[in-house]
């Protein structure tokens, strides 16, 4: 079992997700919010679930998808950081995160 760890950039993507979702509906930010959450969670049984980022094509770096959501993480043998949530429309190079060399 893994320790699942939050990076700052993923918390405050989460707390976005639910400012923004919260405008039409408290409930379904709460719901959204949860099931990402729970959806990071499966990572500390399995760290490998995820599908490596195709961006990135590093096994190191890999993504769960959570309905609109891309919930992107590093591992290894101890950790997984949680390394941001982005929305699947957005375009991942722009935002600056990730090492995106392998283009």
């Amino acid at each position: 079992m893994v320790k699942i760890i939050w990076a700052k950039r993923s918390l405050i993507d989460i707390e976005d997700i639910a400012e923004y979702i919260s405008k039409d509906s408290i409930k379904y930010a709460k719901i959204t919010i949860e099931g990402i959450i729970k959806e990071a969670a499966r990572l500390e049984e399995n760290p490998l679930i995820g599908r490596i980022v195709p961006e990135i094509n590093d096994e190191k770096f890999r993504e769960l998808i959570k309905g609109n959501y891309r919930i992107i993480y590093q591992h290894d043998e101890q950790k997984v950081n949680i390394l941001t949530v982005h929305h699947s429309a957005r375009d991942l190079r722009k935002r600056g995160i990730l090492p995106l060399d392998n283009e």
